[in-house]
């Protein structure tokens, strides 16, 4: 099956599982998709993330994170920056989740990394996804 937008996909397999209560969630990988796993486990969205070396594709999976009395740990996931339409913003620009509560994963020249990150380097990028 070919995918048009796969982090589009990514997030939307995430926020459905999330939803659904789901421990994991399994999904295609690519260098891209583990990059924005990996932010987001950095940011203390996600519990963790794997990748499986299967065919004809390797698998990632990423194992969803929740608090006591399984309360949802992301209360919501938004693809930013669309094939169609890129979004991009300079340093000084960057967008500020919920008032710097949540999180914006940002693609920079240095690679990805959240909006906190990105500004303390002073670069810019594509805004990839806000999670909140």
């Amino acid at each position: 099956m070919n995918i048009t937008d796969p982090i589009a996909d990514m997030l939307t397999r995430i926020r459905n599982a999330n939803s659904a209560g789901k421990a994991e969630v399994s999904m295609p990988s690519t260098k891209v998709l583990v990059e924005v796993a990996r932010v987001i486990e950095e940011e203390g969205y996600i519990a963790g993330y794997a990748v499986e070396d299967t065919k004809p594709q390797k698998t990632l999976t990423i194992q969803l994170k929740y608090g006591p009395k399984r309360a949802k740990v992301i209360k919501g996931i938004k693809r930013v920056s669309k094939p169609g339409l890129r979004i991009y913003s300079s340093a000084e620009k960057l967008p500020r989740v919920l008032g710097g509560l949540g999180t914006a994963v940002i693609s920079t020249s240095k690679g990805m990394m959240c909006d906190r990150d990105a500004r303390k380097l002073g670069i810019g990028g594509e805004v990839i996804a806000y999670v909140w």
